[in-house]
């Protein structure tokens, strides 16, 4: 145990613990005054300043808590109603600290693995970020668009660039995985509470169940799809014990429930597609055979659109409690007030698109802009004149009227870039659980690319932990564990490990 000359040579000698109660004292006198006049946030400070200490001791872990947090934190406004400002709690000013704590250690260290910055994921993430500046730079409303890309900075250094090096070593994959699945856990018991202290399990109550945690039940089942075949690699092909196996079963069992009582039809669509890739894979079709089959429905579509669209136009069955009536709803085009305003949004983000084809009316900017381009023969009982009832519902068509052309080819590039990526560290994985986890995050990704034609979500913390986070894990199983490499952890951003260390 420590005595106090000990004490004294550890923190610099008398002179240094004079200050440490000098500072102390004043921090003390200051934070009274701040209190007697009812201002409580100086008392926060030690709590910042040992989050600052703790994050650059433990990097690694100050993600992962983050993480957890995710499925966990609300909106600002949800404590300080009408704010102008809004952000997660507690998520988002941590983020923040992350960003600038991840660009201090690349500019003083210079030694982040080149491997991942010029992967071509990470191209395609440069391309992307760099089209949001000059994009944000040219936009009708700039601090909304430069708030957009700050945020996308923030979750791009995390849950990418700085999980790729947490993810040198296999265990913390999981580990990232778990860190999102438990709370959400807690959020889906939270739901189904209130859908029995209500008595209803419908589809009305569906809708706001999961507030204040997530915003609607469209993006809490697509986290809750994302994370299905995740699961159901662990359980199937991990290397789990059987007691293990049993509670991952019941998790999958309790993420499968959550997802049918979400009446979510897209999340729904979404595994039926990723089944799908998984039966080409399996088949072992080659990509490019599966991106010409895609981009022969695209054209079968446009030839045939007219005929497509006077069959939907016959279905008059609206979403409903019923499984079969909900699933049928999703081709109503007609009477469906989801589906038709959803078509008014789309046609909003193409007329902007038209206006501003090439640089677009500026990231994040469509929530504010759309009303001036609604017809009033395509609106729905849930349009309103004011236009502030959220964004263009589709991470391909929304980029169209934000950043021109270039916005949307950016986000496909994404895509691409990762599902290659994804395929081939599944390929060329050496270890079983590995090809698993490869194999399952490309699925759960596969789920969101399919969502993402019906709802965008990626200015939210609840998407971007697992979208960038499922993406880092691919890039780094095939930079690092494609072969019998060693990694490190997040103190040394970009600095091997010795084998032994990488073993612990």
């Amino acid at each position: 145990m420590l005595g106090i000359k000990d004490t004294n040579s550890i923190i610099g000698g008398k002179e240094s613990l004079r200050k440490l109660y000098k500072y102390s004292i004043l921090y003390i006198l200051a934070n009274a005054i701040f209190m007697y006049y009812e201002l409580y946030y100086m008392a926060l400070l030690p709590v910042a300043f040992a989050v600052i200490a703790y994050t650059l001791i433990s990097l690694d872990r100050v993600l992962l808590l983050i993480v957890f947090f995710v499925p966990l934190s609300i909106p600002l406004r949800e404590i300080v109603p009408n704010l102008e400002v809004d952000f997660y709690l507690p998520t988002e000013p941590l983020l923040f600290g992350i960003l600038l704590l991840f660009i201090l250690k690349v500019l003083t260290e210079k030694n982040f693995d080149r491997r991942i910055a010029y992967h071509p994921v990470s191209l395609a993430v440069y391309f992307s970020l760099m089209w949001i500046f000059i994009t944000s730079i040219s936009s009708t409303m700039p601090l909304v668009s430069f708030k957009f890309l700050l945020a996308r900075l923030w979750f791009v250094a995390a849950f990418y660039f700085l999980a790729t090096q947490l993810f040198r070593r296999s265990q913390h994959i999981k580990n990232y995985i778990w860190m999102y699945v438990l709370p959400f856990i807690f959020v889906i018991g939270y739901s189904f509470n209130r859908h029995i202290l209500e008595g209803l399990f419908d589809e009305n109550a569906a809708h706001y169940v999961m507030s204040p945690f997530y915003n609607d039940h469209t993006s809490y089942a697509a986290m809750l799809a994302m994370f299905v075949p995740v699961l159901i690699g662990m359980v199937t092909k991990s290397e789990y014990k059987q007691t293990q196996k049993f509670l991952i079963w019941v998790v999958l069992a309790i993420f499968i429930t959550a997802l049918g009582f979400s009446y979510t039809r897209a999340a729904w669509l979404s595994l039926v597609g990723a089944l799908g890739v998984w039966v080409l894979i399996r088949l072992k079709i080659k990509f490019r055979y599966i991106a010409m089959l895609a981009s022969a429905l695209v054209i079968i579509f446009l030839s045939f659109q007219t005929d497509i669209m006077i069959e939907l136009n016959r279905n008059k069955q609206d979403s409903s409690r019923d499984i079969e009536k909900h699933i049928k709803s999703m081709a109503n085009i007609r009477t469906d007030a989801s589906n038709l305003e959803r078509l008014n949004r789309w046609n909003c983000a193409i007329r902007m698109f038209e206006e501003k084809p090439i640089l677009g009316w500026g990231p994040g900017t469509y929530m504010f802009q759309y009303a001036g381009f609604q017809f009033s023969y395509e609106k729905t009982i849930i349009s309103t004149n004011a236009g502030d009832m959220g964004n263009a519902h589709s991470e391909y068509i929304g980029p169209l009227a934000e950043s021109g052309v270039l916005g949307s080819l950016s986000f496909i590039l994404i895509l691409i870039t990762s599902v290659i990526t994804g395929l081939r560290a599944y390929r060329n994985a050496q270890e079983k659980e590995i090809k698993m986890l490869a194999l399952s995050c490309t699925l759960g990704l596969i789920t969101y690319f399919l969502h993402g034609f019906l709802n965008n979500f990626l200015d939210t913390d609840k998407a971007s932990a697992p979208f960038w986070g499922f993406i880092a894990i691919l890039v780094a199983i095939d930079v690092y564990h494609s072969k019998k490499e060693v990694g490190s952890s997040l103190s040394s951003v970009g600095s091997p490990q010795t084998p032994a260390e990488s073993t612990q």
